[in-house]
């Protein structure tokens, strides 16, 4: 069987040769970034490995003769990518001002809910990425325990707990915010 150095370097002159390296470690990949986030995100993340891997496969170090750390570690870069990137939007998201219609609204939870987006973002964004990933597929995008345990290939027991762990959290770091919200105005103008 040839190894995976001189498949590549064969891929150059050949890329079809290419799909024996991504027959013989997508699988590994796959399973690696689904665990690290997620079903369809995971997916992503593994084709994109082998894009990067399939355009750098000319400057892969021939005297490793298994390219699964290779590739591995592509993947782990674009996981951190990606981590990065939510962090990036979660903070943008918490920036925004409040909607100026929102002040208009005759829900009272839908106001507060409003009011409380900037605190809620950033206590999202300071979750660990595994309890923020079952949260928000949770709370968010409104999939039941099941069907987040099979999204993100983990026990449905495991998804208890990490939403139960991001509720607590999640309370724990709004209820300052939901504290002085509930202030009236009075109460400031004695301090």
């Amino acid at each position: 069987m040839t190894d995976d150095a001189e498949l590549l370097r064969s891929s150059v002159d050949d890329p079809a040769l290419f799909e024996t390296i991504f027959e013989r470690h997508y699988d590994a990949i796959l399973r690696y970034a689904r665990r690290r986030v997620g079903h369809e995100i995971g997916e992503d993340i593994a084709a994109r490995t082998f894009v990067i891997a399939f355009e750098r496969r000319a400057t892969y170090d021939a005297k490793r003769p298994s390219a699964l750390p290779w590739l591995y570690g592509i993947a782990t870069n674009l996981i951190r990518h990606h981590y990065r990137d939510e962090r990036i939007h979660l903070a943008a998201l918490a920036r925004l001002p409040l909607d100026p219609e929102a002040e208009d609204v005759e829900d009272p939870a839908r106001l507060d809910a409003e009011r409380l987006r900037p605190a809620l973002v950033s206590a999202l964004a300071h979750l660990p990425q595994r309890d923020r990933e079952a949260f928000v597929l949770f709370a968010v995008v409104e999939l039941t325990y099941d069907e987040t345990a099979r999204a993100l290939d983990i026990p449905i027991g495991t998804v208890r707990s990490r939403i139960h762990r991001a509720r607590r959290r999640l309370r724990e770091h709004i209820r300052p915010h939901m504290a002085s919200m509930s202030e009236s105005p009075t109460d400031h103008e004695d301090t």
